[in-house]
C-alpha cells in the first residue's frame, strides 16, 4: 500500500522503516528488505527517495512513482512512501518503531537522524546485508558504455 505523507502518523511506533533511492533496484536491496522484515516484529515501510533527491546523484532510471509501485509489490514490504521531504522530516513525522539501515551506515548515520531516533525512542537496527550498491552498478554501466563507444584501432 502506497501511503501519502499525511497517512504516516497513523503508523507511529507500528512499523520499521527502510529507506533509499533503489534506482536501480538490485538483489542487494531485496536481501536488505528480507533481512529487515526478519529482524523486526512489525510491518516494514519503505521510504523511497524522490526524483529530486535521486537527481543529486544521477538521472533517475525509473521515476519515483514507478519505483514506489515496484517496491510496493515486493513481499517483504507492507507499506511504501515516496519521500518528498528529507529523512529527518519523515523520522519525526512517522516515528517508526525501528529505523533499519545497512551495516555500512553504522557510525556514518547523520547525527541529526541519530538524535531524532533517540528523542523519539526509535530503535536503530543495522543489518550486514550489503551486497552491492546502485552507485557501483551505475559506474560499471557507464564504464562499459564508454568502452563500447570508444573508437577501435
Amino acid at each position: 500500500m502506497i501511503l501519502a505523507f499525511d497517512d504516516l502518523t497513523r503508523y507511529h511506533g507500528a512499523v520499521a522503516m527502510v529507506d533509499g533511492a533503489f534506482d536501480p533496484l538490485h538483489k542487494g536491496h531485496i536481501e536488505y528488505f528480507r533481512a529487515a522484515a526478519a529482524a523486526v516484529d512489525v510491518p516494514l515501510l519503505c521510504n523511497v527517495a524522490s526524483d529530486r533527491y535521486v537527481r543529486t546523484k544521477h538521472t533517475p532510471l525509473l521515476p519515483e512513482d514507478q519505483r514506489a509501485i515496484v517496491i510496493d509489490a515486493i513481499r517483504y514490504i507492507t507499506y511504501t512512501h515516496i519521500n518528498a521531504h528529507d529523512t529527518e522530516t519523515i523520522l519525526r513525522h512517522l516515528r517508526p518503531k525501528y529505523y533499519v539501515k545497512g551495516k555500512d551506515w553504522d557510525g556514518r548515520l547523520p547525527p541529526e537522524q541519530v538524535r531524532i531516533c533517540a528523542e523519539h525512542g526509535i530503535g536503530i537496527v543495522y543489518l550486514d546485508t550489503v551486497l552491492d550498491s546502485s552507485s557501483r552498478l551505475l559506474e560499471r554501466f557507464r564504464q562499459s558504455a564508454e568502452a563500447s563507444a570508444a573508437p577501435r584501432p
